[in-house]
């Protein structure tokens, strides 16, 4: 199968949009959320692109990724918000990546090897407001506050944000928005008495960034919106542009008889004689095994409903008695930007009960990244 055959093309131009909507929408800077491999956009191109158009910083959850970026050569400022013990704090100081800190045992470790390398490691603290997720709990928070300012003090680090997330940022007037943002400022307050207050604070994710201008502060921190999918589809799109289109060629036409199956366990018998084809990606590329009968492709103006179980590389779909004019090599539309009625990644989501954020990061790897657009066109940059 040539490189061409399964694409999800990413429109750099769009990136570059949604950044440019981010920033008046909030009213403020955007920090880029590049993590997850750009959410399977490729964070290179997205990063560059995104920098281009206006963002301030980007962020990733694991130094690797932080790592990676620096290792392209893109030199912005980038904060890593997600650690395991092991977590190379030595790599990232000697590359200048912000470390946001989720406990004082973190803290000690980002101490400890800043001392080793003999530079003054740049940190966040990344205050617990009520997701208790990762984020300095409530509980500790007096003790990690007194052992930063301490640390800031003796120059072991440099203290630059704090952050948080947010619980229902997808439930704009959820009080419980303006109670984490109330926490955080406390937390802020608390550091500035301690003589280290931040220079940067930032909560507001993507919706927020969208409907909460008042959560801004400092930074934005949007993810799914840089991609161009709503956060809260229920308020509109906001103006933002889908920036992941996924596509295949037609692998094999075929004719099936009247009463006869199709695909494992035959879950779909053809009701007449019909045309089926061939759409050569499957679950092992991102297309859920849920979608099984209820996912539609568009080629040219027409769309298609799949038909049987979604395998590991392949489905099918019903083209109709005569075949729907639709010939091996032509190129299905799985998803893409929702023009003229087409495919989404949100009505996949939706069909399936999760969200886009999902479908658009499960997208593997053997499906080609395919660049248009941008600061620097690159029409086949791989991952």
């Amino acid at each position: 199968m040539t490189s061409s055959a399964l694409a999800a093309t990413v429109d750099l131009d769009a990136i570059a949009h949604n950044v440019t909507v981010l920033r008046q929408t909030s009213g403020t800077d955007v920090l880029a959320v590049v993590k997850a491999d750009a959410y399977g956009h490729g964070a290179v191109p997205v990063a560059r692109a995104a920098l281009a158009a206006g963002a301030a910083e980007l962020g990733v959850a694991h130094i690797d990724e932080a790592l990676a970026l620096r290792a392209a050569g893109i030199d912005a400022h980038i904060t890593s918000w997600l650690h395991t013990p092991g977590a190379d704090f030595a790599g990232a100081i000697d590359a200048g990546i912000d470390i946001a800190l989720s406990s004082r045992r973190q803290l000690d470790a980002v101490i400890a090897a800043a001392r080793e390398s003999g530079r003054a490691a740049t940190v966040t603290a990344k205050v617990d407001t009520g997701l208790n997720r990762s984020g300095v709990a409530s509980d500790e928070w007096d003790d990690f506050a007194v052992a930063l300012a301490k640390a800031d003090a003796e120059g072991a680090v440099a203290l630059r944000a704090a952050m948080c997330h947010l619980v229902r940022g997808d439930e704009p007037d959820h009080l419980l928005n303006s109670e984490q943002a109330s926490r955080l400022d406390a937390a802020v307050a608390d550091l500035r008495r301690l003589g280290a207050g931040p220079e940067v604070v930032h909560i507001a994710n993507s919706p927020a960034a969208l409907t909460r201008p008042d959560l801004a502060r400092d930074l934005v921190r949007p993810g799914i919106a840089l991609y161009g999918r709503t956060p809260v589809p229920e308020r509109g799109e906001f103006g933002l542009i889908p920036a992941m289109t996924v596509s295949a060629e037609i692998a094999l036409v075929k004719n099936v008889a009247a009463g006869q199956g199709v695909s494992y366990s035959h879950t779909w018998i053809a009701p007449r004689d019909t045309v089926v084809a061939v759409v050569p990606v499957g679950y092992a590329d991102g297309v859920p095994r849920l979608l099984s009968g209820r996912l539609r492709v568009r080629i040219g103006e027409r769309d298609f409903a799949g038909v049987g179980r979604v395998c590991m590389d392949q489905f099918v779909i019903d083209l109709g008695p005569d075949g729907g004019g639709v010939a091996e090599g032509d190129r299905a539309e799985l998803f893409g930007t929702g023009a003229g009625g087409g495919p989404t990644a949100r009505e996949w989501a939706d069909a399936i009960g999760t969200i886009d954020y999902e479908i658009v990061s499960r997208i593997g790897n053997r499906v080609n990244r395919v660049y248009v657009g941008g600061p620097k066109q690159a029409e086949q940059v791989g991952q």
